[in-house]
C-alpha cells in the first residue's frame, strides 16, 4: 500500500521553499510517463529534457536544500512530528558543521541511509526530508507499521562542506590530515585525494578527498603509513572527519540494536544514461556491491569476511528498489557493475562486507550538468525505491526476492562523454 497521492502544482523550474519541497508524503509520486525520455511540457513534474550534455555548466544551485535549510526542515520535523522524529548532532565536518542523523520509528530492523557523500548529488538529501516528514507524522496504517518494524536512520548530508562548495569531494587538505595523523608524515596523498581540477571543480587551492573511498571493513581500523597512498583495489582508511562519523553512526547502531539490516547510499550518475531495454533516460539505476565473487574464496583477500558477506540481501534489496521505482511509473535500471569491479574502500563495499545489506542509488544527472532541472521528478523516483525497501524489509517479503531478478532489469546505455565521466576517478564515478 502506498501512502495517498496530493497534486503538486508548482512547476519544478520555480524557486520553491523548503517546506513546498518536503510538503508530500514520502512516497506521493504520480505515475510518470512509462514511454520516452520525458513528458510533455504542460506537466507540472517534468518538462521536455534539454539537450543531453555532460558537460559541467555553470548552473544555479539555489533551489536545492542547503545547509541551513536542512538545518531548519529537521527541526520543523522534529516538532511536527511531536518527537516521533529524533534528530542528533552525530559529528562534525572538517570545518566544523554539524553533520546530523534523524531517527524515527522504534522496529528491531535497522534502515540506514545517507545522502550527498558526493556534494554535487543533491537530490537524496531533499527526498529523505520527505520520508521523515511522512514517517514522522503520518497515521496512515503503513507509516504506524513501519515505524513499529523498522528504526529508519538518515544522515540528509554527510558531505556539508563539499555540499556548501557545490562538488564531489570535502574540504581537506592533506597537510591537515597529517597533521591529526602523524605516523602519516612524509607519506604521499591517498589516492582518493583531490587537488586539481575534475569534472569542472578546480581543487587546487582548495583540496579534498572522494570520502566514498574511505571507508574500512575494520571498523576499528586506525591509518597505518604503510597502506597510504593505497588503490582503488583496497580498503580506504578512515581519514576524514566524515567518514569517521559514519563509521561511528554505523557502530554506535550495531552496538545499540543488534545490527543494521540495509545501508543505502544516495548517488547522482551522468546526464545522459540511457536503460537498454527501450533506450529511454533513466531515472534511477541502482546496483549491490562490487565485490568479486573469487575473492571470497578460500585463501582470497575477502576471505575473513567470507561468511558474513551481505551480497544476497543486497541484491534482493536492489530488486526491491528496482521495483518500487517502476512501479510508480519511473525508470529504474543496473548500474554498470563488471564481475571484477573491487572497489572496498566505498562505504557499501566495507559495510556489506561485515552483514549489511547495501544498495546504491544513482539518480541521472549532476547539479553541473542538469541543475534543479528534473529534480522534483527525480526525487519521486528516489522516495518511491526506498518507499518499497521499508515495506519489503517491515514486511519481511525482501528475503523471499529472487536475487537473480536483479539481472533481468534493464541494463545502461551511456554516451561516449557519460562513459568518461564513470571511468574518471579510476574506473567509477559513484
Amino acid at each position: 500500500m502506498q501512502p495517498p497521492l496530493r497534486r503538486l502544482t508548482l512547476l519544478v523550474t520555480a524557486p520553491v521553499a523548503v517546506s513546498a519541497l518536503v510538503a508530500l508524503p514520502a512516497s506521493a509520486a504520480p505515475a510518470a510517463p512509462s514511454a520516452g525520455a520525458a513528458a510533455p511540457a504542460s506537466s507540472a513534474l517534468t518538462t521536455t529534457a534539454p539537450e543531453c550534455s555532460e558537460e559541467p555548466r555553470d548552473l544555479p544551485t539555489w533551489k536545492f536544500i542547503d545547509y541551513k535549510e536542512m538545518r531548519r526542515e529537521l527541526a520543523r520535523i522534529q516538532r511536527i512530528s511531536h518527537g516521533r522524529v529524533n534528530v542528533k548532532a552525530a559529528g562534525k565536518s572538517n570545518r566544523g558543521r554539524t553533520i546530523y542523523t534523524a531517527t524515527v520509528g522504534t522496529g528491531k530492523k535497522v534502515f540506514l541511509v545517507t545522502s550527498e557523500i558526493h556534494g554535487n548529488e543533491k537530490t537524496g538529501t531533499t527526498a529523505l526530508l520527505r520520508m521523515l516528514k511522512w514517517l514522522g507524522t503520518s497515521g496512515s496504517p503503513e507509516a504506524e507499521r513501519l515505524r513499529r518494524t523498522v528504526t529508519f536512520v538518515a544522515v540528509p548530508k554527510i558531505n556539508p562542506d563539499g555540499a556548501g562548495l557545490d562538488r564531489r569531494g570535502n574540504d581537506n587538505a592533506w597537510a591537515e590530515v597529517q597533521k591529526d595523523f602523524p605516523q602519516l608524515a612524509g607519506r604521499p596523498p591517498a589516492w582518493n585525494y583531490l587537488n586539481t581540477s575534475q569534472q569542472g571543480d578546480d581543487y587546487t587551492e582548495r583540496p579534498g578527498f572522494d570520502l566514498n573511498r574511505d571507508f574500512n571493513p575494520n571498523l576499528k581500523y586506525v591509518p597505518k603509513a604503510a597502506d597510504v597512498p593505497g588503490e582503488s583495489a583496497q580498503p580506504g582508511w578512515f581519514l576524514n572527519p566524515e567518514s569517521q562519523t559514519l563509521r561511528d553512526i554505523y557502530t554506535k547502531l550495531r552496538a545499540r540494536k543488534g545490527k543494521v539490516d540495509v545501508y543505502v547510499d544516495l548517488h547522482h550518475q551522468g546526464a545522459c544514461v540511457r536503460e537498454d531495454a527501450q533506450n529511454r533516460l533513466l531515472d534511477v539505476a541502482v546496483d549491490y556491491p562490487p565485490l568479486p565473487d573469487k575473492f571470497f574464496e578460500p585463501g582470497g583477500k575477502y576471505a575473513p569476511y567470507a561468511k558474513t558477506y551481505a551480497k544476497k540481501l543486497s541484491k534482493q534489496l536492489a530488486v526491491s528498489a528496482a521495483r518500487g521505482i517502476e512501479n510508480r511509473g519511473y525508470i529504474p535500471a543496473r548500474y554498470p557493475h563488471a564481475p571484477t569491479r573491487d572497489l572496498p574502500g566505498q562505504a557499501r563495499c566495507s559495510l556489506a562486507m561485515i552483514g549489511t545489506g547495501t544498495v546504491l542509488f544513482e539518480v541521472r544527472g549532476q547539479t553541473q550538468t542538469m541543475g534543479h532541472y528534473m529534480s522534483e521528478r527525480f526525487t519521486r523516483a528516489v522516495t518511491s525505491g526506498l518507499t518499497n525497501m521499508l515495506n519489503d524489509l517491515s514486511t519481511g517479503k525482501v528475503y523471499g526476492i529472487d536475487p537473480d531478478a536483479f539481472e533481468k532489469f534493464p541494463g545502461t546505455v551511456e554516451d561516449a562523454a557519460a562513459t568518461a565521466l564513470r571511468h574518471a576517478h579510476d574506473g567509477d564515478v559513484e
